[in-house]
């Protein structure tokens, strides 16, 4: 007689996983939510929070490649907090503040130790951006991804007053562009960098690089900041014209998208890129085009500012804790 289990899908294996979450997945919910982890569906009370005219944010994504490195190094705890900085840091960018957050585990093999430990990193991702992890999904793909293998996706639900959006529609020429420093690769061009650095150059995740001042692996899994919690008082402290997460496409790709027509940017290129983005551009042979096309290059986010404002952007994003410096200023495009 054949069971689901020897084709490869354990549903007790799934409830198991189901029960060590719940607590962890806890510390996560305020006042809004309104349902505990297992039933059908998540419940929010938008109207516990205040908003006169609520406009809702969304964003999907996921976290590449990067998995590849967390499942070779078996550290699983990190990749969470990635998941949900891809989406929180997206939404955030329209000034919505993150309310609550869902995510998608996909597995060859159902590990419920695995699998806590993903949801450590999005429960502390989740902290971190100040939203609830309101549910999930953890589905069992024996045939789709082999034993040891897993994909995530993560949908981030933010909100904001309606006269307070930010939509890039003010920003001028003379304005300033100010990046926010990265972590480092944060999760984006993980293809390319491990094709560079483990493919070609044959370097091994657990040899110390002197560039670092750790293994390859530890800074290859080294978290992507979450911005979400700073910006949303950054906006209190000063007029933020316009804001863009530096994610796939890299600064060139990224930084156009908040611009009214017309327009266009010029950068300084004067801060100080981490050595990773130096070590992956060397060893590849990476044209500086492509680097700024496909990587941050040490900026994780950019916020647009009048001049007059630069100053205590910086200083304000300062005392939050993020390092930040003027990199451009908008241009009429000619």
């Amino acid at each position: 007689m054949s069971q689901y289990r020897q084709a490869g899908v354990d549903i007790d294996a799934a409830s198991s996983s189901v029960e060590r979450i719940k607590k962890i997945v806890s510390s996560t919910h305020g006042p809004g939510v309104l349902s505990a982890i297992g039933g059908f569906s998540g419940l929010y009370h938008a109207g516990s929070l205040g908003f006169k005219d609520l406009v809702l944010a969304t964003g999907a994504d996921g976290v590449g490649t990067k998995v590849k490195i967390s499942q070779a190094l078996g550290k699983h705890d990190t990749v969470g907090i990635d998941l949900v900085a891809m989406n929180c840091d997206d939404v955030v960018t329209s000034g919505a503040r993150p309310l609550f957050f869902l995510d998608y585990i996909a597995v060859g093999k159902l590990e419920p130790e695995v699998v806590t430990d993903l949801v450590k990193g999005v429960v502390e991702g989740c902290n971190q951006a100040g939203c609830a992890l309101l549910g999930g999904e953890t589905a069992q793909m024996p045939g789709i991804y082999r034993p040891g293998e897993y994909d995530l996706a993560g949908f981030c639900v933010g909100g904001v007053e309606r006269s307070e959006i930010v939509d890039g529609s003010r920003i001028s020429a003379g304005d300033v562009l100010i990046g926010l420093e990265s972590s480092g690769l944060h999760s984006n061009g993980y293809t390319l960098a491990r094709h560079v650095l483990l493919d070609s150059a044959k370097l091994h995740l657990e040899q110390h690089m002197p560039e670092f001042g750790r293994t390859l692996g530890e800074e290859l899994l080294e978290p992507t900041r979450i911005y979400a919690k700073a910006l949303i008082s950054l906006r209190d402290r000063v007029d933020v014209k316009g804001m863009a997460h530096i994610t796939g496409g890299g600064i060139l790709g990224n930084v156009p998208r908040i611009f009214p027509p017309g327009l266009t940017m010029s950068l300084t290129h004067d801060w100080e890129v981490p050595p990773v983005f130096r070590l992956i551009q060397d060893l590849g042979k990476v044209s500086s085009q492509e680097m700024y096309r496909v990587f941050n290059m040490g900026v994780g986010m950019v916020v647009v500012v009048s001049p007059t404002d630069v100053d205590g952007t910086i200083a304000s994003l300062a005392e939050l804790g993020i390092g930040a410096f003027p990199m451009g200023e908008i241009a009429e495009h000619v």
